[in-house]
């Protein structure tokens, strides 16, 4: 088997295949459609997606189910209108693949699946425009699309279809790349750009070619948007590895061509609301497309607060088109900026950690110019506070703050910013009690006025402030500083808990402020004396590119348990753990190991594609290495020491070159503390 990592269902690809079997196909290489039929047309002038298209996308809630069809469709369009996401930008209403019948018609037509769409495309897509909306389909850049049923592709029949999508009222193409028959990329995309064209409509059109040949190189004459990445997944670990993908790319994005890291997930159930909101947060500041991808019809409020976010749609949707740049990513813990075409900056403060992290900067560094003080306003929180110059947040585990700063004359009528952050750690063994201390610190250039902080955790635990916990005056840059003991009961379960740390406090005029930060801390046991493998040992988290980290097995596909035994190059191992790149799994040491160790490889699985690098964390810092290693060597032995660490990752990067296929195993992993 073999992903890329994608959709791994639709993602069969056949590849490249000799003249002779395109033969058999009925095709004549490069396979293409000849456009003498038709007129010759220059580009529309019609500025399309100047901005990165916003809109609504079925599969990554449906795929390929009975629920998708005509009522959904129409059921969405109707929503964009009722939930009030039209008016926040949301505009067009795409189908994905599955909206065909298997076989074109007689005279070479593709035929819309009379169950799924009794009335036609057409008349869903004149419904979709009667709300004042905009109607987008989906075919592929082969003979057939990446479902597994097989429904037509467009190779062959670029401008018959261009002109039947045309004729129905479409205005957004998603061109996909499955069964491509070894056709130059190139090739294919541009002929149906041409094809789009030469029917004289505006077609925004989407090249879904997933990045395979570079195409932010090539495809700005091409399309609006090319997909810079594989098929995203609803999981952590799958967003994080697109994210770090598509980051890099913010110099070939601008007005008319977008880096496109794939559809959202938001809402779909497989992340938390923070993980959702980071998504939300990080495809904004990178003026990446927002594709909504979860069924609208059965959302939570709290899925439509995120995407109706209309200060985080307009750092995605300004007009100057920048998308953002990377400033820092030590530790896991990233400063993003963005400029706006107003003169402010979009800073996104994301941390990739399991636990939270103070991650900061300033406004000289972001680009702003010298001013006396700032106007810091949390696009979150819908809140405007003053800063002095510094930009900073301690940020939940996997949370993301997004601000957006601007010198101006009008930073004093804002109360000053402050930062709350947690020193000491975030573990607690049950019954034992924990020390940390917390610290209120002024950013602004006024004076917080009336400090006051409390720290509050779950039912029957007990907090408690061993130092001062308010003062009456906290000046520009100063820090009040809180010890604490927290203490979980007896018998609490391990696993992660929610704690709330709280500052309120007043202006120079007087209004009341108030700073809030969730922290999460994981009730932990003790790791176990000896050696243990680690396959058997509770983890703090897990992030994985595709599917679930497994235990004692390979990575296999996106389901829990769906692995096979590990094989690295012939040699099978009892024990270890299957991952795919992008991967991390953390384990809590209590400052009590020593050493660990492994035999780690490519899994078998994967056949000849697999390019993986291993790397051994203590407490966030690197301390031993393998690879890259492929498909074809043997397992390596990998040993670290750890003394002293309080938290132990393992990690698994792609190797430089893309993550298909990258089924990692820890063979053997074992701790010894």
């Amino acid at each position: 088997m073999r992903h890329l990592p994608t959709r791994t269902a639709r993602r069969r690809v056949v590849g490249a295949l000799i003249a002779g079997v395109l033969g058999l196909a009925g095709l004549s290489a490069p396979a293409l459609a000849s456009p003498s039929a038709y007129p010759a047309a220059p580009a529309p002038d019609d500025g399309l997606a100047l901005t990165p298209p916003m809109g609504f996308n079925n599969w990554n809630s449906t795929h390929c189910r009975a629920e998708f069809n005509e009522a959904m469709v129409k059921g969405i369009a109707d929503l964009f209108v009722e939930k009030g996401l039209k008016d926040a930008g949301y505009e067009y209403v795409n189908l994905d693949d599955c909206w065909a019948l298997p076989q074109r018609d007689p005279d070479g037509k593709l035929v819309p699946d009379p169950v799924r769409f009794p009335n036609g495309i057409k008349a869903v897509a004149d419904y979709v425009h009667s709300k004042g909306l905009k109607f987008g389909i989906y075919t592929s850049a082969g003979t057939k699309t990446c479902n597994s049923a097989g429904f037509p592709g467009a190779l062959g029949h670029e401008y018959s279809d261009a002109r039947q999508f045309a004729d129905w009222g479409v205005d957004y193409l998603k061109y996909d790349n499955c069964n491509n028959q070894g056709v130059d990329a190139k090739l294919r995309y541009t002929t149906m750009r041409d094809a789009l064209r030469a029917t004289g409509r505006p077609i925004v059109y989407s090249l879904c070619e997933w990045g395979q040949n570079k195409p932010w190189e090539w495809a700005s004459d091409v399309g609006q948007l090319w997909r810079t990445t594989g098929d995203i997944s609803d999981n952590w670990g799958s967003m994080l590895s697109i994210l770090k993908k598509n980051l890099p790319l913010a110099p070939y994005a601008g007005p008319g061509n977008w880096n496109d890291p794939d559809m959202l997930e938001v809402g779909n159930g497989g992340m938390t609301d923070t993980e959702y909101r980071t998504h939300f947060s990080m495809w904004s500041i990178m003026a990446a497309p927002l594709l909504i991808g979860s069924d609208l019809r059965s959302a939570s409020d709290e899925t439509f607060d995120i995407l109706s976010n209309r200060e985080v749609i307009a750092v995605d949707q300004d007009p100057l088109g920048e998308q953002g740049t990377v400033l820092s990513s030590d530790g896991g813990r990233w400063v993003v900026a963005k400029e706006m075409k107003d003169g402010s900056r979009a800073v996104a403060l994301f941390n990739e950690t399991g636990s939270a992290q103070r991650i900061s900067t300033t406004a000289a560094a972001v680009g702003l110019p010298d001013s006396d003080a700032y106007t810091l306003r949390d696009l979150w929180q819908h809140k405007s506070y003053n800063t002095a110059g510094r930009i900073s947040a301690t940020v939940p585990a996997h949370g993301t703050v997004l601000f957006r700063v601007r010198a101006d004359d009008r930073w004093a009528a804002h109360p000053p910013a402050v930062e709350l952050d947690l020193g000491g750690g975030s573990f607690v063994e049950a019954g034992r009690p924990a020390a940390l201390t917390t610290a209120v610190t002024d950013l602004g250039r006024t004076s917080a006025k009336r400090v006051s902080v409390t720290l509050t955790g779950p039912a029957g635990w007990t907090v408690r402030p061993t130092s001062p916990t308010t003062v009456g005056t906290l000046p520009s840059g100063r820090s009040l500083r809180t010890s604490w003991k927290v203490t979980a009961p007896e018998g609490t379960a391990h696993g992660p808990y929610d704690l709330t740390l709280r500052a309120t406090y007043r202006s120079p005029t007087g209004a009341r402020a108030e700073s809030v930060v969730p922290l999460r801390f994981s009730v932990v046991g003790a790791p176990p004396s000896g050696t243990s493998y680690l396959s058997d040992l509770p983890w703090l988290s897990t992030a994985n590119g595709w599917g679930p980290v497994e235990r004692d097995t390979s990575n296999g596909e996106s389901a829990a348990g769906d692995g096979s035994p590990l094989t690295v190059n012939g040699t099978v191992y009892e024990k270890g753990l299957g991952v795919h790149a992008q991967s991390a799994v953390e384990y809590y040491a209590g400052k009590a190991c020593e050493t660990v160790t492994a035999q780690v490889g490519v899994d078998d699985e994967e056949g000849a594609d697999g390019s993986v690098a291993f790397e051994i964390r203590a407490d966030g810092t690197t301390v031993a290495t393998a690879g890259p290693l492929t498909n074809a060597q043997a397992a390596q032995g990998v040993s670290a020491d750890v003394s002293g660490a309080q938290v132990i990752s393992l990690v698994v990067t792609d190797g430089g070159d893309g993550t298909t296929s990258d089924h990692g195993d820890w063979g053997d992993a074992r701790l010894s503390c």
